[in-house]
């Protein structure tokens, strides 16, 4: 394809992105919003089918654990961006 963009993500930012598109994406409505725009469905589609074929971890038996652990790497390093300002 012409005019490609490539993205680089840790395979921690990759599992936790990949977990996160699989909740949100089958969410009635996440589809409902996504109708306004309905393009977005694109990039939404190859992204999380390129994570689904490259992370071996989503098929593993404890592929909960190997999230929670990604999760929690991930948290450490954000240290307190996004945490609300009153439950620091």
């Amino acid at each position: 394809m012409k005019d490609e963009l490539q993205i680089r993500l840790s395979r921690d930012q990759a599992i936790v992105l990949s977990a996160w598109l699989d909740r949100q994406m089958t969410r009635p409505s996440f589809a409902e919003n996504a109708i306004d725009d309905r393009a977005v469905w694109s990039p939404l589609l190859r992204i999380s089918g390129t994570l689904e074929q490259v992370l071996v971890e989503i098929f593993r038996d404890d592929y909960n654990q190997v999230l929670d652990s990604s999760r929690g790497r991930l948290i450490a390093e954000l240290g307190d961006f996004g945490v609300p300002e009153s439950s620091r």
